[in-house]
């Protein structure tokens, strides 16, 4: 049975939630689901916006149909081909063979490339600032290239002011019954996984998020319908100003994240005591076991806070493995402007920091202030190390 949800009076929710989903894009861990939102608009000509995952297909495919209430669609837009939004382009398609697809040169490659779409379907080409006219909407087109994908675009209704934002502005989690941020305390249960959306499957591209905030900057934007996650009709800076920080690769708050890989415990030991002195000096400080915390949520982490301390044990004369998995994300995620700080541990050769500072420096303006070499467990001259490592930390905060 449908489910579709009014978002005004001419313009639907018609796209469904997946909560048995385990593993977004078979990366990234979803324990509260996520929502595949596409979009239908009712004027004299009919628009649907993206479609969906073939997960949820069925259940889409009811609630385009109870939207339509017997009318034919006239365009599909598609703002990304990632196929969780595009899976069932075909099957819309074939029940209504007449539709136009609407689409940029480099969207059409790829979806030649995931689909076999008829050639003779009709096709209309849009570039940056085309138009399309459906009655009394007028919608606009902006290209948003690698955020995240190379064909992303954007479409703008100039009449309702609204922002169809391809994966900008998107978070993990279903629904649940809501459809605006406005309908759930969004701070409190969703800000993180909408941090951790960004910063996982965006973060990597804040040159180019920069440039589509610069492009809606300009724009009267009343309100914002990604393709995951919540519509925005209020209090848009909520979504917008992190947006802006993360992109930056400004921090959210000051503080300071401590990850580590221990395997007999010794370095989470020195790990716990760091955290505890930094805690004593009234600096805020959050820490994260690598080899049971999911990368994707210490990756968000290091997008909010100012400081990172990473401990590693050494481990075939390398960096321990989940570690150096996590290293190599944050890399491969662009994190920069940050203040760091490493704890190795070995026995006989501790070679963790070194290989630790040479991965990081890859970063842009990583600041590294200290390190500490421990081998196998704390002695009295180390914790004095850790102690003075902390005072160090401290000192680089503003107003101490």
């Amino acid at each position: 049975m449908h489910c579709i949800k009014n978002i005004t009076e001419n313009l639907l929710w018609v796209g469904a939630n997946d909560r048995r989903l385990a593993m977004f894009e078979g990366v990234y861990s979803v324990p509260n689901g996520v929502s595949y939102n596409a979009y239908l608009l009712l004027d004299e000509k009919t628009v649907l916006f993206d479609t969906v995952d073939k997960a949820v297909r069925e259940r889409f495919i009811e609630n385009l149909t109870e939207g339509l209430k017997g009318r034919t669609l006239d365009y599909i837009v598609l703002h990304h081909v990632e196929p969780d939004h595009t899976a069932v382009v075909e099957a819309v398609i074939s029940r209504y063979p007449s539709v136009t697809l609407v689409l940029n040169s480099k969207s059409a490659q790829l979806v030649s490339q995931f689909f076999n779409i008829d050639p003779d379907v009709k096709t209309m080409i849009v570039k940056e600032g085309d138009t399309l006219c459906t009655g009394s909407h007028n919608l606009r087109f902006f290209m948003a290239p690698m955020v995240h994908w190379p064909e992303v675009m954007v479409t703008y209704d100039e009449k309702s002011c609204t922002l169809f934002s391809a994966d900008a502005f998107g978070s993990f989690g279903a629904l649940n019954g809501a459809i605006f941020a406005d309908e759930v305390d969004f701070n409190r249960d969703y800000f993180n996984e909408a941090r951790r959306y960004y910063t996982n499957i965006v973060g990597k591209y804040g040159p180019q998020v920069q440039s589509l905030l610069n492009k809606a900057s300009a724009l009267d934007i009343a309100m914002i319908c990604p393709l995951h996650g919540f519509v925005w009709r209020q209090n848009l800076q909520d979504i917008v100003t992190p947006y802006t920080l993360w992109s930056r690769y400004e921090p959210e708050e000051q503080g300071v994240m401590i990850a580590y890989a221990s395997v007999y415990g010794n370095t989470e030991n020195a790990a716990e005591i760091l955290s505890s002195r930094l805690r004593d000096l009234g600096i805020k400080t959050v820490m994260f076991d690598v080899s049971v915390t999911p990368a994707s949520e210490i990756i968000s982490a290091a997008f909010r806070w100012s400081h990172l301390v990473l401990a590693s044990t050494t481990y075939n004369a390398g960096i321990f493995v989940t570690m150096e998995a996590l290293i190599y994300d944050l890399v491969a995620h662009n994190i920069q402007n940050r203040t760091v700080a490493l704890i190795e541990n070995g026995s006989w050769a501790a070679t963790s920091n070194k290989l630790m500072r040479d991965k990081l420096a890859q970063c842009k303006n990583i600041t590294f202030i200290q390190e500490v070499s421990i081998k196998s467990s704390i002695k009295q001259s180390k914790l004095e190390e850790i102690n003075a490592m902390a005072k160090t930390l401290a000192n680089t905060f503003a107003g101490r």
